[in-house]
């Protein structure tokens, strides 16, 4: 590596040394063909650099071209990009046609770009213009609905919490399943490192999704390959904005506005309690007064007075606002980008908050023909307030458990009861508090020299420092600060450093086009984390762990790993339609055992622009046809930083220190990895007014990793070793549509995506959770499906709960019932719908979002709909119980402590399909000739929504829903997926805005 920088070094020195050679000017006027009117901000750049110029509010542009230079780019969002062969032009007007997705537009690969007609993997794009001002904490949540082949799951309505991403459904039982995530060519971290027992933490809440330019996913192997070892899951290539020549443009933007749940889930009432739990303790043979009137430590009292909604309780009005800017412009030589932000969320659980400051410098300067260079830094810092996480009884949406008979606010003190059936954790949002803080630096520096015609090399440091600060404090009134207060604090440090050094070499030879690379890219990671708890606090005012008496419990760790990595590229055009690539990643991981440390992962790819031939060239109505296939390998390299290592942990007994042994070393541990074919086709009719694309895949996820038992005579129960597989295969389909009549163009967007997932190979028996989770993977069936006893409804002789016997027949023995496959929370298929219309100054936008055929499994019915088993308020159901004889409902005859119908079954598994108006908005650009009087350039006001309606038959909160343990492995976690335990709903939010631009 020392040689390389060296190298590099050297090379710059040597071109900066060089003499620059004479240039001269063009001017010129850059139009809309279609309206006739100038377009302000269009790109003229001469092609093959990175020199360029931005044109005016009049369309107008000035641009110095370097010596040699033969061809001009103008570009601009939405519109035909055009390629104008300078001569000795001195003025050179054009006017630009509506883009109707040009088979020449520019899209972001793995470690550079290639014009679309030439992609022959597969990959989906999401730009800037679809994402702006969404009332969104992370990019992520922007994307959903909008990608074929890439479902997002916002797992909770907690701000600051993570969705699930999956890019053609899970290739791991015990690795992770998420995406690379890569920034400006730099992997970052993007999973939780925190470690308290809370909602999750998205690191990628931490870029404001403002800032970015476009966002690419590389879905297949061709186009992830160059990846490798950490490629199966799918690469998010994130390129924020970067500043243009031309005139320097200020921006500002602002939009205000609040939240409320998408649904509000009803309860009993206290009549409708006392009806029900008089019911069930009579059918249980207790007398009423000794189990409701006698009941002093949890003051369930029938004649209290008190109905509170409890299932209310836990929710307000959330409110959101956004302040933005971004100064951009530059010459010839110089362009820049500068942009600040500030962000404050109010959640709609209590307690619940988000806020976030960022800043970002992006710079790029071409010192000559044949050397540029860039620089990219950004700062955030992220405050968020947490909840606990779903399954604690401090968690707030637990509230609709206690019942309505117990007064919030204690009648005497005043204060929130403490005096309740179950921990009243509304006391938690007032007395205590836990915060995650966390300072985050995103940069890169590069620099490209132009060895000879068409021979470049590329050289760029990056690096992800983000340092996470948690502390909690509960005071004397909280449930866990009794009686002396409670504190905890936590400090995570993580650096992340990566270098990419690339050659790439571009040449035409007549009919023949090569575009190559080859190169070596290094990355390392440490973490480290200390963290103490106390308790004896000399009061509530002191809240910081330095004023504990007893220090309780304390850790340090530091953890890292690092990957080295060779990896080459060729792709190859002939005669404008036959596209061949070729690719190869060659790593090695720290993470994995001495004897399979290095893996290489080729993929090959070809292509056929059938629409080039001649028996179609001239068709009037196809405009693009084309033909494509791919297969390679990638790899998952998401586990544990020691996973292959033997472990040691210290002990103590009678105040002296050893050492255990807790992990058996496996030196034979390696990634697992996945063969991917994908068969694909690109249309395109009328301009390409009308294209789409529909790709088949299969991927076989092999050499998966598990831990496989052992005798107990080994010391050890289990070994991580390379021992499943499972496949994943599928159908994407997308469809643009564009329509323009006079001043009126209207856009539609359609994704389909079909996936279904079998596990193929498993060392042992299936893996299940245990406890009340009914997810499961075995042989043969999907991951997480879940599996159990099957729940018939009440038996309407005696209200008995029947389950499906081993004979099909019911039986009211719970015990005897047998186990069964009872659905499956992977969907059937997602879908998105978007349609854009513009008239003159009017826009309208909004996104149907759809997710169908999935199961989900209401584990808080347990409680809350089981029909008065315990004291726990009821969903409103459960009046529909069993009361006389030849009643036939689904819910058993009430019993108090009877257990009929409690046990884990089928009972609380729905059909989670949902669809969902996901985004909407409204907004009106005013004219310029207002404008200019107020020396403005651009001025636009709206009103946006996001989860604004939910079409379902999922009686919980919400459908999109994913209960996350903090405490779980990546096991548990693709497992468990569809399970529902007490999980808040989704925000919807009205937000009103403006943008303004000088």
């Amino acid at each position: 590596m020392k040689n390389i920088l060296l190298l590099t070094v050297t090379l710059w020195a040597f071109v900066a040394s060089s003499v620059f050679a004479q240039e001269r000017r063009i001017t010129g006027r850059v139009t809309s063909a279609d309206e006739n009117t100038p377009v302000p901000g269009a790109s003229i750049q001469v092609k093959g650099t990175t020199r360029g110029a931005q044109s005016d509010a009049d369309g107008n542009y000035s641009l110095v071209l370097p010596p040699n230079a033969n061809v001009i780019v103008f570009s601009f969002v939405g519109l035909t990009s055009q390629e104008v062969n300078v001569g000795n032009q001195s003025v050179i007007n054009v006017a630009l046609s509506n883009d109707n997705r040009s088979l020449n537009e520019v899209v972001i690969v793995g470690y550079g770009t290639q014009q679309r007609r030439d992609v022959t993997g597969s990959a989906v794009s999401v730009k800037a213009a679809e994402i702006a001002n969404l009332p969104v904490q992370s990019f992520e949540q922007a994307i959903q609905g909008r990608l074929a082949g890439v479902q997002a799951t916002q797992a909770s309505g907690k701000l600051g919490s993570g969705l699930q991403i999956r890019v053609r459904g899970a290739a791991s039982i015990s690795a992770g399943n998420e995406p690379l995530y890569v920034i400006d060519g730099i992997p970052v971290t993007s999973q939780d490192i925190g470690t308290t027992t809370t909602e999750p933490y998205s690191p990628l809440a931490d870029i404001d999704p403002n800032d970015i330019e476009s966002i690419d996913v590389l879905k297949d192997a061709s186009a992830s390959a160059i990846y490798g070892s950490r490629a199966s899951n799918g690469v998010v290539l994130v390129t924020t904005k970067k500043g243009r020549a031309g005139r320097t443009n200020v921006n500002i933007g602002y939009y205000t506005g609040f939240s409320n749940p998408t649904r509000l889930r009803k309860f009993l009432n206290s009549a409708q309690y006392i009806e029900l739990f008089s019911e069930a303790i009579t059918n249980s043979g207790i007398a009423i007064d000794d189990q409701i009137d006698g009941f002093p430590g949890y003051g369930i009292d029938i004649n209290s007075g008190y109905d509170e909604k409890w299932s209310e309780a836990a929710f307000r009005q959330g409110t959101i606002n956004q302040l933005n800017f971004n100064v951009n412009g530059g010459t010839d030589k110089t362009q820049f980008y500068l942009s600040g932000s500030t962000n404050r969320q109010f959640g709609i659980i209590k307690a619940n908050d988000f806020s976030r400051n960022n800043l970002l410098l992006n710079l790029t300067h071409t010192v000559s023909d044949r050397l540029s260079f860039g620089a990219k830094f950004s700062i955030a810092r992220t405050i968020n307030n947490k909840t606990p996480d779903d399954n604690d009884f401090a968690n707030p949406v637990q509230l609709n458990a206690i019942p309505p008979l117990q007064p919030i606010y204690d009648p005497q003190s005043g204060l929130l009861n403490n005096q309740t059936l179950y921990y009243n954790a509304l006391i938690e949002t007032t007395d205590a508090f836990n915060r995650s803080i966390s300072y985050r630096s995103f940069g890169n520096v590069n620099g490209t020299l132009r060895i000879a015609k068409g021979l470049s090399f590329r050289s760029e440091f990056g690096y992800d420092l983000l340092n996470q600060q948690e502390e909690i404090y509960r005071t004397r009134r909280t449930e866990s600060g009794s009686p002396t207060g409670y504190g905890y604090q936590n400090n995570i440090r993580s650096i992340n450093w990566t270098t990419n050094n690339t050659l790439n070499y571009q040449a035409n030879f007549g009919q023949h086009a090569i575009d190559a690379l080859a190169g070596f890219v290094y990355q390392e990671q440490n973490i480290q984390d200390a963290s103490a708890q106390g308790r004896g606090f000399p009061n509530d005012q002191f809240k910081k762990i330095a004023s504990a008496a007893r220090i309780v419990g304390g850790s340090s760790t530091e953890t890292g790993f690092s990957i080295e990595s060779y990896l080459a590229r060729i792709n190859y055009r002939f005669r404008e339609k036959y596209l061949l690539s070729l690719s190869g990643r060659y790593d090695g991981s720290s993470r994995f055992g001495a004897n399979n440390r290095y893996g290489f992962f080729p993929a090959a790819s070809v292509g056929w622009l059938i629409n080039e031939e001649d028996f179609l060239k001239n068709n009037q109505t196809l405009s693009l046809l084309k033909l494509r296939a791919s297969y390679g390998l990638t790899g998952n390299s998401e586990v544990s930083n020691f996973a292959s290592r033997g472990l040691y942990s210290a002990i103590f007994y009678a105040d002296q220190a050893g050492i255990r042994p807790t992990q058996l070393a496996n030196p034979n541990l390696g990634w697992e990895t996945s063969a991917q074919l994908d068969i694909g086709i690109e249309f395109g009719f009328l301009s390409n007014r009308i294209n789409g694309q529909i790709d088949l895949y299969n991927k076989d996820t092999r050499d998966l990793l598990l831990n496989r038992p052992l005798p107990g005579i080994n010391g050890f129960t289990s070994v991580f070793e390379n021992v499943g597989s499972l496949r994943n295969r599928g159908v994407e389909f997308s469809l643009t549509t564009q329509n323009t009549v006079k001043a009126l163009r209207w856009t539609t967007n359609l994704n389909f995506s079909m996936n279904r997932n079998q596990v193929t190979k498993l060392n042992g028996q299936p893996i299940e959770p245990g406890a009340r989770l009914l997810g499961r993977v075995a042989v043969g069936e999907p991951l997480g499906y879940f599996y159990g006893k099957k729940f018939l409804g009440a038996d309407p002789a005696n209200g008995d709960a029947l389950y499906e016997g081993p004979d099909g027949k019911p039986t009211n023995d719970y015990g005897a019932a047998v186990n069964t496959k009872l659905g499956d929370p992977n969907p059937d298929f997602i879908a998105g719908v978007t349609n854009t219309l513009t008239y003159k100054g009017i826009d309208l936008s909004f996104l149907f979002q759809g997710v169908f055929g999935n199961d989900l499994y209401n584990i808080a019915g347990f409680f809350q709909s089981v029909n008065a088993d315990y004291y726990d308020n009821q969903t409103v159901d459960q009046l529909n119980r069993w009361r006389n004889p030849g009643d036939i409902t689904m819910v058993p005859q009430a019993r108090l402590y009877a257990g009929n119908g409690a046990g884990p079954s089928s009972r609380w598994i729905q059909d989670g399909t949902y669809v969902r108006l996901k985004t909407a908005t409204l907004g009106y650009t005013l004219p310029k000739s207002l404008l200019r009087k107020v020396y403005m350039q651009s001025a636009r006001v709206y009103v946006s929504g996001l989860n604004l309606l939910t079409f379902t038959k999922y009686t919980g909160y919400d459908p999109e829903v994913n209960t996350q343990y903090t405490s779980t492995s990546n096991q548990s976690a693709n497992v468990t997926i569809g399970h529902d335990f007490y999980t808040p709903p989704q925000q919807r939010t009205i937000t009103f805005g403006v943008n303004i631009g000088f």
